[in-house]
């Protein structure tokens, strides 16, 4: 049977097969599959076949210390069964526990708790603990060198904005200044700054990505950390060059929608280093003193010629355009900070880092591909101003040390 329709005046004919309508065809094979697992459930296929239970896979993803008279273990059972924590040891000694978010004892697959332990630790004194379960499985974990977290508060909240200003919005800010000298280089000279913002931003990307596969190891491995980055990197390299394809209208990308571009990269990266600096205060892990502001400070201010490098030639855009692209790449930092200090965890950590990694990559082709329709791409200078972006990066990020 066929369908004759007409579409911008031209027939054309679609072939159904057995007659049925595209609706049905699209779910048959949704109910077969249905029916097949039902099927394979119901049948007793590995009747008088021997197999073990799933090992337990109990995760101490992180810890608070809300005061030196309490530990709070934050767990998540990656297992397939339910897991009952049945004793919990602190410095090999057993100890009284309270399992909070989970019914009982028992936690659900794939759920996540908080075990409360009343116990007096000294500061700076490592604490060695150990949750065993129902079945004798025992999973350890050591803080190291703790100290009481303060949590979030209306003070904190205001300090990771101010912080957040001074090492994100400032030095972007401060960079882009270079803009009226930019201006006055030529053709080549021109080229060789976008490649230096290429080297700047890729340096970004290894150092977002070799951290990001850190942070995946500590991930509850059901969720897959390592998968988990790759989908991250992939999901915004895609989403970013959706965005540019849609900006562009499917010709090649501007100067000023580059810069843009650029500026939504290095958001996105300061968005995983305000993660990290919120999840560290608010586990009382940082120490934020004057010299690590600044250091933070000049490695940034590098950040602000990446930005402006593709409008550094051609008409100037208006002063609006320069607040919003300094905004875009400083002002997460801030969000990213509140986001860590309100909901710490390894996996939100790792993922941010690798959306980060792959808008960076994503730009750094569009950057290589204005720069190849206007010259040759791997000229000596160009090569240089990229090797000048990777070290200057470097050499800036010593002086940051969390």
């Amino acid at each position: 049977m066929t369908d004759e329709r007409t579409d911008g005046g031209e027939t054309k004919t679609a072939n159904r097969p057995l007659g049925l309508p595209p609706v049905v065809t699209g779910l048959a094979p949704l109910v077969l599959l249905g029916i097949l697992v039902a099927a394979f459930v119901a049948l007793p296929v590995f009747a008088g076949v021997q197999s073990g239970s799933p090992l337990p896979d109990v995760t101490v993803s992180h810890v608070t210390l809300p005061n030196d008279e309490t530990i709070v273990l934050h767990v998540t059972n990656s297992g397939a069964n339910p897991v009952t924590i049945s004793q919990v040891l602190v410095n090999d000694a057993y100890w009284n526990f309270d399992v909070v978010g989970a019914q009982g004892n028992t936690i659900a697959p794939m759920g996540s708790a908080s075990i409360e332990i009343p116990y007096h630790w000294t500061p700076g004194w490592d604490l060695e603990t150990a949750l065993v379960l129902d079945d004798g499985a025992t999973f350890h974990h050591t803080i190291v060198a703790p100290h009481p977290t303060p949590g979030m508060t209306g003070g904190v909240l205001g300090t990771l904005a101010l912080v957040g200003v001074f090492v994100g919005i400032v030095p972007v800010l401060l960079g882009m200044l270079w803009y009226p000298a930019m201006r006055e280089l030529g053709d080549r000279w021109i080229h060789a700054t976008l490649l230096f913002a290429a080297g700047v931003l890729a340096f970004l990307a290894f150092d977002a990505g070799f951290e990001a596969l850190e942070i995946a190891e500590g991930i509850p491995g059901a969720f897959e950390g390592k998968l988990l980055v790759v989908v991250g990197v992939a999901s915004a390299l895609l989403l970013v060059q959706a965005v540019s394809a849609w900006q562009s209208d499917g010709g090649d990308l501007s100067g000023l929608g580059l810069a843009y571009m650029v500026a939504l990269g290095i958001g996105l990266h300061n968005l995983a280093e305000g993660l990290a600096i919120g999840s560290s205060f608010a586990l009382g892990r940082v120490s934020l003193g004057a010299f690590l502001v600044i250091g933070f400070m000049i490695h940034n201010v590098t950040e602000g010629p990446a930005v402006v490098a593709p409008i550094s030639s051609g008409r100037r855009p208006a002063l609006k355009h320069f607040l919003a692209i300094g905004l875009l790449a400083g002002a997460p930092i801030i969000v990213g900070a509140w986001i860590g200090g309100f909901a710490f965890s390894p996996t939100l950590g790792a993922f941010f880092l690798a959306v980060g990694v792959g808008a960076i990559l994503q730009v750094n082709w569009e950057i290589f591909g204005m720069v190849r329709r206007q010259a040759r791409l791997g000229t000596a200078l160009n090569l240089l101003g990229f090797l000048a972006g990777l070290v200057v990066m470097y050499a800036t990020d010593l002086l940051v040390t969390l």
